[in-house]
């Protein structure tokens, strides 16, 4: 016991609970009390740590900026997902995103079958990426997006390299390289989903500008949208999307296209360095196709093949190979001909089958291509030879049967660009002498004939409202009296005015205008010497007419119009023979008369060795333009030659360059083709035409005038002897001297030999010398053409 408790009995804890009643007890004893519950003992709390104030300030801020920062990321990436989903729910099935284009294509033939031109958006058929050559696969792939196939669309890596490069080269960041996944080009490809509304977007170039704009915005936007095309379709998807809707200029939408286009071959069957140009157009189809610039195309391609080898698509030695044999265009795009032809089609198309359609159009046309390149051939030719060298003188081509169906046409010097300006369809030019045959023409309608007679003396005719007017033939001369047939062959202007109003302006109005040259037909007695305008392609038809037997002629270049893919013929020739203009008797006896300004006329350049020929010479006052229109049996071929600002050519005549540049053209394309004999018509006459190659004949134009009756002279080996009917032995009289007409004095029918009205005869006005024939063709030969 202890010794504290001495004395005391020992210590008893107090009970601290009372004993249970027992009435309250019905099982067993009294409980235990409860165990008394310990308490632990409390662990003394840490003390903060103290921060200076300064650190404690910027610990501050951080856990301010950290709380706004992961709340607006989580709200960041909430906006994200559902812009995310709402753009996956919105993509179509893949077939419906590879066609993306809001206009059709036009595809153009030859007369043989064989496609020579395209105009609007080119789509060749769906490929995928799995059915391309795969050498074109993985050209694509390590040119756009080496990354491809690692990334969820976008790539942070290849943005900064983008910026990076951007600031080297003193650009904005997000100016130039853009640093673009596959996956985002091919969202901007898809304008991000918009489509074309032309109620936002005037014309569909604009549409395609927006949605190919850059900048930071941009690039914000096409990221829900390339993680939604990755969501929603697989890489080969995104890539088969890619392929078919890139643009691969001249007018290629998709790789199949640009195949075709460039190589003439399916995106399947490309080789390496055909691929390898391919891809490099995706940087910069304009500037990088080969139909543009073929170096430049192949320096890309080189570009490209290093990258695919770098990238270990390809071998040392099949990159060194695609190397030494870069790809080559095919005929088609080599050829690069009937671009003004394909321009002149499509104008004379409806628009909504042609310009504006929404259809892939084929269209069959009456284009020779052949003929197409011997043309642009003699046209270089003679400019190359026979004009000095830095000239701007332009000229114009075309190649017509005597149906109007159009086999070649040369619209200028210049090799074209689609939408040039067309010198063969769209310039209006004074057409010359080239009109004269329409008066005559009407004559001949008339009854006239061939050798009637019709003066050349001078001749005045008061113009009410302008007073006098006095034509004047090119060499001031006069020749008397003289029969249709020498006028026409040496362009006399005072004849051709004496029939035109002795027939009635009215009529040869109405000829010129039902053959097609219904243009700003000069009100005045000028009608006669061509002051009308007129384009080439019209006045090349008009002689189709005389060529055909008298009938109008309508140019035409489209013979079917069809939808790809399709048999049935939506539209057929828009052109062709036409109503009756003269008799056929009359057409052929024009064209005798066109025969001899070949023979012993203004046209002699013209002359063809081997077939008969027909034709007409043109030049405007001070030489502003210079024509020959003529024809063969086969073939009527016109040439225009001028400056487009209008300015006089340096000695030139339609009977000097472009009567030579129609010889060359004839001669180009009558090879192989056998001559046949023009068929004419002329009356009972002693006049014998001169022999081309004796030089014999009845006349001389520049000595002799041509005669209708037993008296004609003859050519003795040395001169011509035989009498002259006395008129021509004496001097003209003084022009101020004659009286006024009361009557033309040649044998005319008797309806036409009514005094002119207001016609009188006076003094012809000092004009100032003119260069000879012999200097003309000296300027011309020694390259003293153009300034």
């Amino acid at each position: 016991m202890a010794p504290g408790n001495r004395g005391r009995g020992p210590l008893v804890a107090d009970r601290r609970y009372p004993p249970a009643s027992r009435a309250g007890s019905s099982a067993g004893g009294p409980k235990k009390p409860a165990k008394p519950s310990r308490r632990t003992a409390r662990q003394p709390r840490r003390p903060r740590r103290q921060h200076g104030l300064i650190v404690g300030f910027f610990l501050l801020v951080w856990r301010v900026i950290w709380g706004i920062a992961w709340r607006t990321t989580a709200i960041g990436a909430l906006i994200l997902g559902a812009v995310v989903w709402y753009f996956h729910a919105q993509l179509p099935p893949v077939t419906e995103l590879v066609d993306g284009r809001a206009r059709g294509s036009v595809t153009m033939l030859d007369n043989r079958g064989e496609v020579f031109a395209w105009r609007g958006e080119t789509f060749g058929g769906m490929i995928t990426a799995g059915s391309v050559a795969k050498v074109l696969h993985d050209a694509v792939v390590a040119t756009e997006d080496r990354r491809f196939y690692w990334h969820l669309g976008i790539s942070p890596r290849g943005i900064a390299s983008a910026i990076r490069i951007n600031l080297s080269e003193g650009r904005g960041p997000f100016e130039g390289n853009g640093g673009s996944t596959i996956t985002q080009q091919t969202a901007k490809l898809l304008c991000l989903g918009v489509k074309w509304d032309p109620a936002v977007w005037k014309t569909e170039a604009d549409y395609e500008r927006d949605c190919r704009r850059g900048g930071i915005w941009r690039k914000i936007k096409e990221v829900p949208f390339a993680l939604a095309m990755e969501l929603k379709y697989s890489k080969e998807e995104i890539l088969t999307i890619y392929l078919n809707r890139a643009y691969l200029g001249a007018g290629t939408r998709g790789f199949e296209a640009a195949a075709q286009r460039y190589f003439g071959k399916s995106a399947k069957d490309v080789s390496a360095a055909e691929a390898a140009m391919l891809a490099g157009l995706l940087k910069a189809p304009s500037t990088f196709a080969p139909t543009s610039n073929m170096e430049r195309a192949r320096s890309r391609a080189n570009v490209v093949i290093g990258l695919m080898e770098e990238q270990g698509y390809l071998t040392k030695a099949e990159a060194d190979e695609a190397r030494r044999n870069p790809a080559q265009l095919s005929a088609a795009a080599r050829q690069r001909s009937g671009g003004y032809f394909a321009d002149w089609v499509m104008e004379t198309t409806p628009d909504y089958l042609a310009r504006d359609t929404t259809e892939d159009v084929i269209i069959e046309t009456t284009l020779d291509q052949k003929m197409q390149k011997q043309a642009e051939e003699a046209l270089a030719w003679v400019f190359e030879n026979k004009v000095k060298a830095g000239s701007k003188a332009q000229a114009a081509i075309v190649v017509m049967g005597a149906d109007g169906a159009v086999r070649a046409m040369v619209g200028g010097r210049n090799i074209p660009n689609a939408g040039d300006f067309n010198r063969a369809t769209q310039a209006l030019r004074q057409t010359g002498s080239t009109f004269k045959p329409f008066v005559y023409a009407v004559a001949l309608d008339l009854g006239y004939s061939p050798f009637d007679y019709v003066e050349d003396v001078p001749l005045t005719i008061n113009i009410p409202g302008s007073g006098p007017w006095t034509p004047q033939n090119y060499d001031r001369k006069f020749k008397g009296t003289i029969t249709l047939t020498q006028a026409l062959a040496e362009s006399r202007n005072i004849p051709a005015v004496r029939v035109s109003e002795a027939v009635g302006r009215d009529l040869v109005r109405q000829v010129a205008t039902e053959f097609g040259v219904a243009q700003n037909l000069a009100p005045g007695p000028a009608l006669a010497l061509g002051a009308s305008e007129s384009t080439l392609i019209e006045m090349t038809a008009a002689f189709a007419g005389i060529l055909n037997g008298g009938s109008a002629v309508t140019p035409y270049g489209l013979k079917s119009l069809k939808l790809k893919g399709e048999n049935e013929e939506l539209f057929g020739a828009g052109g062709g023979i036409g109503e009756r203009v003269i008799s056929e008797k009359a057409a052929r006896e024009l064209t005798y008369m066109m025969t001899e300004v070949l023979k012993s006329g203004t046209g002699t350049r013209a002359r063809l060795k081997d077939r008969e020929a027909a034709g007409k010479t043109g030049t405007t006052n001070s030489a502003r333009d210079a024509w020959f229109v003529g024809f063969t049996a086969d073939y009527v071929v016109g040439v225009w030659m001028g400056y487009d600002d209008n300015s006089p050519l340096t000695g030139v005549t339609g009977g000097g360059l472009p009567a030579e540049i129609w010889h060359e053209v004839m001669v180009r394309i009558n090879e192989g083709v056998p001559p046949k004999p023009l068929i004419t018509e002329a009356p009972d006459t002693t006049y014998m035409p001169i022999d081309p190659s004796t030089t014999e004949g009845a006349i001389v134009p520049e000595d002799v005038p041509y005669f209708d009756d037993p008296n004609a002279p003859v050519f003795n080996g040395q001169s011509y002897e035989a009498p002259l009917p006395e008129a021509y032995y004496a001097p003209l009289p003084d022009p101020g001297a004659l009286p006024p007409p009361e009557a033309y004095t040649a044998p005319l029918p008797e309806a036409y030999t009514a005094p002119l009205p207001e016609a009188y005869v006076q003094p012809v006005p000092d004009w100032p010398a003119e260069q000879d024939l012999a200097d003309q063709i000296l300027q011309e030969v020694l390259g003293t053409v153009g300034n």
